[in-house]
């Protein structure tokens, strides 16, 4: 699923503003332009599947409450930061979407056990050699 595919209803969402950190000048002091996600994941209906992934990958975003929290405070107005966040916030669910591909457990070949056999007793060989010289 794209990013763009996700829908975030707005009844799940809950914002405010905060007081941005970093450079800025007064503007930063006077202004609340940081936005502050929250959105309640239970009320989305994701999959099982969908949700464990998304906990994996909030990790400490995620609430005990099932609350996703995401902060966005690089730009300097209200709006550039509110769409970040929405931005963000639907790649991470987006990504949740994802399904890793199941591994398949592979085992050596023959030949490729007889080869490593060889080997070794190469350099067993090898080290046999290096003992003692006896003058018999």
């Amino acid at each position: 699923m794209r990013p763009e595919e996700v829908n975030l209803p707005e009844e799940a969402l809950s914002e405010t503003f905060l007081a941005s950190t970093g450079p800025g000048g007064q503007n930063v002091n006077k202004v609340a332009t940081a936005c502050q996600l929250r959105c309640n994941v239970f009320a989305l209906g994701l999959p099982l599947y969908a949700y464990e992934k998304l906990k994996v990958l909030a990790g400490s975003k995620l609430t005990q409450g099932g609350e996703l929290i995401v902060t966005a405070r690089t730009h300097r107005t209200r709006e550039a930061n509110r769409e970040e966040a929405r931005d963000r916030m639907r790649a991470l669910i987006a990504a949740a979407f994802q399904r890793d591909a199941k591994r398949r457990p592979t085992k050596p070949s023959r030949s490729a056990k007889a080869k490593r056999v060889d080997s070794k007793k190469g350099r067993g060989a090898v080290k046999a050699m290096r003992g003692r010289v006896s003058l018999d």
